[in-house]
Formats: structure tokens, C-alpha cells, sequence
């Protein structure tokens, strides 16, 4: 059972940093991973009509009479260029609700790591010549995760009641029951429908993928939303080359 009198007093924050993609949204990324765990990554997102308005209107509950982009390109770059792992961010908007641009990772075994605790493992090959990149995500290291890369994508992901920042157990139907009973129908819609399309490109031919599909070079994946925001079983994402 959820405890619904918890999530009455949360704050909502609109700087929402893309790369995790943990929102209602459209999201396509394009990646380039080198040998030595640099990578960079090109995105393009934009919040659905639903998400859109219940943030216009819940920046009108909370008394902003302006109406500055809900992608904020300059605040979410800010956020992201503290969080570790982050060489350099340049996002811009390019309409009221989209925005794309580019992340340069340093190395992706450091991206959001904390006490040599992470999320994604880096392998590079020595005598076998072959590397590789694992990404783990479950509702134990979720929360820690997501409070890393910013204190406003913790706290609008607890105003979405999002299992992935609470680390409250809940499946996929429960969470999408919770949101239309408080945000309406239409929107736990938009969520049950949004899907993360990434497209990565590895140094050498890949070998093998798990949880997607590759041809050459470059690994396909193609994650619902809701299996990100709900993590009812551990995601695990691996790519050998």
C-alpha cells in the first residue's frame, strides 16, 4: 500500500537534465563511446503535450507569472557540468518545450560515481583485446544515483512519485494507477507510451549486446519509459567489442 499523505509536500522543479531521460518525454540519443571510456553523446528531446501542461500550470500554482522554456538549456547545462564523469555540457532550447545538444563524458566508469560506487563498468581489453561496457540500475543504487546528478531532477521525480528517486518497491500497473489518480488518465498515458531510443557507437565491431540489438559498430536500444521510472526488475544493459 502507498502512503499518499508523503508526497503532498513536494516542491516541483523544472530543470530536468535529458540524459537519464526520466520523464514524460520523446527522447533520441546518439552516442560515441572510444577506447578508454571517453565518450560523447548528441540529444534531442521534448516534453508530451500532457507533461507539458501540468508543468505550466503547476508554475502558475506556484505564482511564476513568466513563462521561460520548461526545457531550461542553460540550468539543466549548469546541473550536469557538477555531476561527475561530466567533461563539458552545451544545451540549448530550441522551443518552449525542446531543447538538444551535447554531453562530453570524461569516462564513462566515473559517470555519477560516489565513494567508488557506480553504475556503469567500464572494461578496456588488454590481452584479449576486447572491452566493455555493463549499466546496472535498480531501486538500490536509483535514489543515489539520481540525488548525484541533481538535487531538482531528485525532487521533480518525487513530485512524479517515481519509484526509480523513492526507491519504494511498486510494479509498473500500481505506479501508472497512482499517477492518473492524482495527475489524471491522460498522463500516466503519456508515460506508459513514452520510449528512450539510443543509438551508440562503439570503437571496434560489437561482439554482443544484452538488452538490445547491434549491427556493426553500433548498438540499438530501445527502453519504455515506465520500466526506467519503476525499475520493478533490475535493468541490465551490456556491450562487448
Amino acid at each position: 500500500m502507498v502512503d499518499m499523505s508523503k508526497y503532498k509536500a513536494f516542491r516541483f522543479f523544472l530543470c530536468l537534465p535529458m540524459i537519464l531521460g526520466l520523464f514524460a518525454c520523446s527522447a533520441r540519443i546518439e552516442g560515441l563511446v572510444r577506447e578508454g571510456g571517453e565518450a560523447e553523446i548528441s540529444l534531442k528531446t521534448s516534453l508530451e503535450p500532457r507533461t507539458t501542461s501540468l508543468l505550466r500550470s503547476l508554475r502558475g500554482f506556484m505564482g511564476e507569472a513568466s513563462s521561460p522554456p520548461i526545457l531550461d538549456g542553460e540550468s539543466i547545462s549548469r546541473s550536469m557540468a557538477a555531476a561527475p564523469g561530466i567533461r563539458a555540457v552545451s544545451l540549448k532550447n530550441t522551443g518552449q518545450e525542446t531543447l538538444e545538444g551535447t554531453i562530453s563524458i570524461s569516462h564513462v566508469g566515473d559517470f555519477l560515481s560516489s565513494g567508488g560506487n557506480t553504475f556503469i563498468t567500464y572494461t578496456q581489453g588488454r590481452e584479449s583485446g576486447r572491452s566493455s561496457i555493463v549499466v546496472v540500475l535498480d531501486l538500490n543504487s536509483a535514489p543515489g544515483i539520481i540525488s548525484r546528478l541533481s538535487p531538482e531532477v531528485e525532487e521533480y521525480l518525487s513530485a512524479l512519485m517515481a519509484p526509480a528517486a523513492q526507491g519504494e518497491r511498486m510494479t509498473r500497473q500500481e505506479y501508472l494507477a497512482l499517477v492518473a489518480s492524482i495527475y489524471g488518465k491522460p498522463l500516466a498515458d503519456e508515460i506508459a507510451a513514452a520510449r528512450i531510443h539510443a543509438s551508440i557507437e562503439f570503437p571496434r565491431t560489437v561482439i554482443s549486446v544484452r538488452g538490445g540489438n547491434a549491427v556493426g559498430r553500433r548498438a540499438e536500444f530501445d527502453v519504455p519509459l515506465q520500466d526506467i521510472l519503476v525499475l520493478e526488475e533490475p535493468l541490465r544493459y551490456e556491450v562487448n567489442w
